[in-house]
């Protein structure tokens, strides 16, 4: 089960067809956003629910965040 820091779902496209799906942090999507929005080149590490990863910054084609998933349940 995701904790409840690890809380938004991104997917991030490469050069050559390559693409990760990682649960990150909130504050670690903005900075990925960030850094391609400043078209910033160099690497940034993103600390994600199943590890740490290093992206290659000019190698990223693209960024998906994913919008909150509804939860359905039951109130007491």
């Amino acid at each position: 089960m995701a904790s409840a820091e690890h809380d938004t779902r991104i997917e991030i496209g490469f050069e050559g067809s390559q693409i990760m799906s990682a649960l990150v942090t909130a504050a670690a999507a903005d900075d990925l956003e960030g850094a391609l929005d400043a078209a910033r080149d160099g690497t940034l590490r993103l600390d994600a629910e199943d590890g740490h990863y290093t992206v290659a910054l000019e190698k990223v084609v693209y960024l998906k965040r994913f919008a909150r998933e509804g939860r359905l349940g039951f109130v007491a």
